[in-house]
Formats: C-alpha cells, sequence, structure tokens
C-alpha cells in the first residue's frame, strides 16, 4: 500500500516554497482591529490569526506574533474595536498593514475615517459595515507542548457593543454574504471573497 500523502514534521521544517499550514487552516476570517494607546495615537490592523470563541457572553480573540502596537495599546487601555474587512475595503485594510512606527496613524494612512464608539474610547473604522467594541478579557502567551514560551500572544475580548449596517439585516436576520467579507488564504497574498453562491444549509442531527 503505498502513502501518497505528504508528512513533514513541522519543527524539521516543511521544506516547500510556503508554509502550508495558513493555507490548510482557512480562509480564516480577519480580525482588523482599531487601538489606542495611552497618549490617544491610533493605530489600526488586520490579524489573520482571529476568531469568536464564546456566545454568552460574546468573546473573539486574535493573535499577535510578536509583540506588535495593537498588543501594547491594548495592555495599556484594555479596549479595542474589531472592524468587518470587506471586498469594497480590501485596499485600505491592506494598507492598514504597513510595517510603519507606532506614531502613524494607519486611519489616515489607509484614508478611512475614525468614529467614535459608544461604550469604549478607542474609535472604529466608518466605512466598515460591522463593528465590535471589546473591553479585555484576557492576554495569554502561547507556549510549546514542552511549556518554553513562544513569542506570541492570545488577546481575547469581550464583545459589549455592535454596530451592524441595517441593510445587512434582512426581516431581521443578518445576512452574511450580503456584507462582502474577505477571508485570508495560505500563500503570500491569497485572500477569498464570501458570496451568496457559497451558502448552502445543512441543520442539525434532532436528538432522540
Amino acid at each position: 500500500m503505498t502513502d501518497d500523502s505528504y508528512y513533514y514534521e513541522p519543527a524539521q521544517g516543511h521544506g516547500l516554497p510556503h508554509d502550508p499550514f495558513n493555507a490548510i487552516v482557512g480562509p480564516r476570517p480577519i480580525g482588523w482591529i482599531s487601538s489606542q494607546d495611552r497618549q490617544g495615537r491610533l493605530n489600526l490592523a488586520p490579524y489573520s490569526f482571529f476568531n469568536a470563541f464564546n456566545y454568552v457572553p460574546p468573546i473573539i480573540g486574535f493573535a499577535s506574533v510578536g509583540r506588535k502596537d495593537s498588543l501594547n495599546n491594548i495592555e495599556q487601555t484594555g479596549e479595542f474595536a474589531w472592524n468587518l474587512a470587506t471586498r469594497p475595503l480590501a485596499e485600505a485594510m491592506n494598507q492598514s498593514c504597513a510595517a510603519v512606527a507606532p506614531e502613524v496613524d494607519e486611519f489616515a494612512l489607509s484614508q478611512l475615517t475614525p468614529l467614535a464608539s459608544r461604550l469604549i474610547g478607542v474609535p472604529r473604522v466608518q466605512e466598515s459595515p460591522v463593528t465590535f467594541e471589546c473591553r479585555l478579557t484576557q492576554i495569554i502567551q502561547l507556549q510549546r507542548h514542552d511549556q518554553s514560551l513562544v513569542p506570541t500572544w492570545l488577546i481575547l475580548g469581550e464583545v459589549v457593543a455592535v454596530h451592524i449596517a441595517r441593510h445587512l439585516l434582512k426581516d431581521g436576520i443578518y445576512d452574511t454574504a450580503a456584507a462582502q467579507p474577505i477571508l485570508r488564504g495560505g500563500g503570500p497574498a491569497d485572500y477569498f471573497q464570501l458570496g451568496p453562491d457559497a451558502l448552502f444549509k445543512m441543520r442539525r442531527p434532532s436528538s432522540t
């Protein structure tokens, strides 16, 4: 019996032109995080290691691979906002990931408008159709199986306020596809756009 699978051990390297891990675990939602430091200097940055982790209370999280401005700001203020990255905002989102100094305002760099939040001091992206206002719950530094620390931090926040553009609510139900969310794929530049043609329905089995 032949083995047609490609095998590698991450600690020894993957031996491929590009690490397949990000492509396999994907496409992934984008954590487009706005934050500010104690002095009120704004930061806006996208994170591809992002997701939702709990319903009640709603908790989302993203991972900062390396100590980035978002992590430093959230440590200082205990607040951040998540802004939905959509196809019309893709170029602006990409501009906001430029490696710039902490004093550079990525809102201005990306030609986006900071809009005051309701419950937190951090502004949200006015052009984004959906925003979560979040208060920090935990910062966890990741570690290997031998408990040695990894220079990556998981930032978790409770969603305390939600903003949804009214046109995305159809008969009171949020229309995911209508928002045109973009998702991060693998490789150095792969993204995906979610649309109606990607939808299929499957209900959970009923318990007996």
